[in-house]
């Protein structure tokens, strides 16, 4: 389970307070949903989640499966089971996809104590885990999303996640860039990693993704901290009714 508790987060150079009390359960085998306006605070929740660096928790707690994650590097979060999914991801020249993963995939398991994927043994899981998601292998022969369109960015994204078994999966507005047919194709690859094992937290600005990765919960982030929750309908009313009603809330 998911836990964030009165979480308080500034950039580390500026004086500006981005969350501002944020709290937040998320079940595992549950996928919820936040959604708000530009700046409110998303892609900063996802990015603290993930460690990464530029960013100060000032107070307040995140908790997985009990256990604090503040203190650790990115690569103990993702030992630990966290994968965030980029909005841009990064293109990695030189670096064939297929080595990327490798070397991904058993840096994560020897740092979880299980035994690193022979070459052989790699090549027969991520065969298997890519047809299963529709990617073609010899896309992972081309170097890290160089020349990649949009759609096919994100399906190596969810071949990494297969890849890397996170238990908690972050997806930080992964339809950005995408078209019907490529949106689709990304919602089932990660519909088909949704398991009673496995907490997902999608966040996204539009409800059109929401057709395709129905969430269990919905959340309103404005203002730093989260102002509404309810059921996927509530993402049907956030369409029609926009963001007003929340981005004059005092913080």
């Amino acid at each position: 389970m998911l836990e964030i508790k009165n979480l308080f987060v500034k950039l580390a150079e500026e004086d500006r307070q981005i969350l501002k009390g944020l709290t937040l359960t998320v079940p595992k085998g549950e996928v919820h949903a936040i959604m708000g306006p530009n700046g409110s605070g998303k892609s900063t929740l996802a990015y603290v989640l993930a460690g990464r660096d530029g960013y100060e928790v000032t107070d307040g707690d995140i908790l997985w499966n009990g256990e604090s994650i503040l203190g650790m590097e990115p690569d103990e979060r993702a030992a630990k089971g966290v994968f965030l999914a980029f909005q841009y991801p990064m293109e990695i020249p030189g670096v064939a996809g297929l080595t990327f993963l490798r070397t991904a995939t058993n840096a994560v398991r020897k740092k979880r104590g299980e035994a690193e994927l022979s070459t052989p043994e790699f090549m027969r899981v991520v065969k298997d885990k890519a047809a299963k998601l529709n990617i073609a292998v010899e896309m992972l022969k081309r170097p890290v999303n160089v020349g990649f369109s949009g759609g096919e960015k994100k399906r190596s994204e969810i071949l990494q996640m297969a890849m890397l078994e996170p238990t908690l999966c972050v997806l930080d507005e992964t339809d950005s860039g995408l078209d019907i047919d490529a949106l689709k194709v990304v919602s089932d690859g990660v519909n088909a990693l949704r398991s009673p094992d496995r907490a997902m937290l999608v966040i996204t600005h539009y409800q059109r993704l929401l057709n395709h990765i129905v969430p269990d919960r919905v959340h309103v982030l404005a203002a730093g901290k989260i102002q509404k929750s309810g059921g996927k309908e509530l993402a049907l009313e956030l369409e029609k009714s926009g963001y007003a009603e929340f981005t004059g809330k005092a913080a």
